[in-house]
């Protein structure tokens, strides 16, 4: 997502505003009442069941900007990275900056991040972006060449394989990014262009490692086209790109986390929809390779503000949704600020850390919420909530490998909730670092169980059942 400051995406809202309903898509198998199912209008209750076990090392990962550092704060970096467990990073190439001129290749950076990447054992997928100007379908005098695609899809392919062939260590190749919207895709957004490009990048990719996963560009949001009905990766689906047996990826970037704006509460439904669509395709895995908020303190660019507290908040309730849903992997946006002049400052404060590497209150949450979660989390029943699911509440179970049940919940606003056949536990609150004994008092006479006050924060209770 972050590129240089004339390249930053246009606005295309992210909530309600935009009609997916009127879209017109239709996946395979599925028909408009899908579409029509979208609406909402007032916070529910959402009692999610997590479709299979979750392994956090494999499942979530991290957009990671290493190389517009200086070597020794990359590293720390990496470090800090680590210490949460995870294995996996995204990195961005921008085709414009390390290759200006035919030829004449700026690496220096890319093979430092590379070796960093590669030395501490972590895993990569990385893209490609930003047509430079000798290789731009940008038309004479155009501003900003690199928001355009390549003319030649030959030549993007053939830079592709050259890089894949000087870092064997990379996992996966993603071609292109967010081809969808106009900060990345000009003049129009044009799935059948994205096909021409998308075709012999990966046939070069291939030749190089025959075995190793392509990811298809992430496509911004839910892959809404920009000045076009439709969705990107209904209108590839439509086009056979799936057929290449390639990682369907998107970003669903949203103002909640729970969805769109207003308490619409439509992660839920958008994402089983379109991840529904995208398996009847054919996609044999799907990856949401960005997602996050920024603790940017305006002026307000797209995402409202919320500060770094919100950051944290909105941060571990969008995860402990994903991690229910149909993905096979995600990836964090991103794992530091930049202090750089080339970017906004929306996008300079995306990070898990300060540019110095020092922990933001992001990071923090999320190292605590990974502890009390432990390395995997499998499915379990839902709990019994005496007299049924409050409107507002969000309510999560799951199960430790140790035998240790976990249930994640938080509301719309606060309220008390008592679940049956719960006598006891421990009452986390990942945001402040805080956790209590909570327990069933012997003198009470209700039946209904362990009664706790949920708040609008993400908080965990973890017994023996």
């Amino acid at each position: 997502m972050t590129l240089p400051a004339a390249t930053r995406r246009q606005q295309l809202r992210f909530g309600g505003a935009l009609a997916l309903g009127a879209a017109g898509a239709v996946w395979p198998g599925v028909g408009m009442a899908g579409w029509r199912s979208w609406v909402g209008k007032a916070p529910r209750a959402l009692d999610v069941r997590p479709v299979r076990s979750v392994i956090w090392a494999e499942f979530l990962g991290v957009n990671a900007q290493l190389q517009w550092f200086p070597a020794d704060v990359a590293r720390q970096q990496v470090e800090r990275l680590k210490a949460l467990g995870l294995s996996w990073v995204r990195l961005a190439l921008h085709w414009m900056l390390i290759e200006p001129e035919p030829g004449r290749w700026r690496l220096d950076a890319t093979d430092r991040m590379m070796g960093l990447v590669q030395s501490a054992g972590l895993h990569s997928v990385a893209y490609v972006v930003g047509s430079p100007r000798f290789a731009s379908a940008a038309p004479a005098g155009a501003d900003y060449a690199d928001k355009y695609p390549p003319k030649d899809p030959a030549v993007y392919a053939q830079r592709l394989q050259l890089l894949a062939r000087r870092y064997p260590q990379v996992d996966v190749w993603q071609v292109w990014n967010e081809p969808n919207i106009p900060a990345f895709w000009q003049p129009r957004i044009d799935p059948e262009g994205y096909g021409r490009l998308l075709q012999p990048a990966v046939a070069a990719l291939r030749q190089v490692s025959p075995d190793k996963p392509i990811a298809m560009a992430g496509m911004a949001y839910y892959s809404q086209m920009a000045g076009r009905e439709g969705l990107m990766l209904d209108a590839m689906g439509k086009l056979g790109a799936y057929q290449l047996k390639l990682i369907a990826c998107y970003h669903p970037y949203t103002a909640e986390p729970e969805g769109a704006e207003d308490g619409a509460r439509d992660l839920l439904t958008h994402v089983p929809f379109l991840n529904k669509g995208l398996r009847a395709y054919g996609a044999r895995q799907i990856w949401a390779t960005e997602w996050g908020w920024s603790s940017y303190d305006g002026p307000v660019e797209e995402q409202p503000l919320v500060g770094e507290d919100g950051q944290a908040g909105h941060t571990l309730k969008r995860l402990a949704l994903m991690a229910t849903q149909d993905f096979d992997r995600v990836f964090l946006f991103t794992l530091a600020d930049l202090d750089d002049p080339r970017v906004g400052p929306r996008d300079k404060r995306y990070g898990l850390l300060r540019a110095n590497g020092q922990p933001k209150p992001v990071y923090l949450a999320l190292q605590r919420f990974l502890a009390i979660c432990g390395p995997r989390l499998d499915p379990a029943e839902p709990v019994s909530i005496a007299g049924g699911m409050p409107p507002g509440l969000v309510s999560i179970s799951w199960q430790r490998p140790d035998g240790k049940r976990l249930w994640m919940a938080w509301a719309h606003e606060p309220m008390s909730v008592s679940l049956s056949g719960v006598q006891s536990g421990t009452w986390h609150q990942p945001l402040g670092g805080t956790q209590r004994e909570v327990r069933v008092e012997a003198k009470s006479t209700s039946s209904s169980g362990l009664t706790l006050d949920v708040n609008t924060d993400l908080q965990i209770l973890v017994w023996t059942s």
